[in-house]
């Protein structure tokens, strides 16, 4: 049996006075994580309806490729710009 991929959906919402900072910092973490083995799909996408709502969607081979990037961005510069900034997030498994 293969094992699950796992996918992250949800929202990010950026306080008015960081929302530059994130903006800047989110090219390179989509970059980033889109080279990351096993990242089969990665969007974060401004909402058009609300102000500093990031929507996202990830999508990774597997639970050790989504480990990978978690450690991965946990370390990185993205990080440090949204420190403290509360995720909505789900994480989900799809049958492979």
């Amino acid at each position: 049996m293969t094992a699950p991929m796992i996918r992250l959906t949800g929202h990010i919402d950026v306080p008015s006075d960081r929302r530059e900072a994130v903006a800047a910092a989110l090219p390179v973490h989509i970059t980033l994580t889109r080279a990351e083995p096993g990242c089969l799909s990665f969007d974060v996408t401004q909402d058009p309806v609300i102000a500093g709502r990031y929507n996202v969607s990830e999508l990774f081979v597997d639970q050790a490729s989504f480990g990978a990037h978690q450690a991965r961005a946990s370390a990185s510069d993205w990080a440090t710009v949204t420190a403290g900034i509360p995720r909505h997030y789900q994480i989900t498994e799809v049958p492979a």
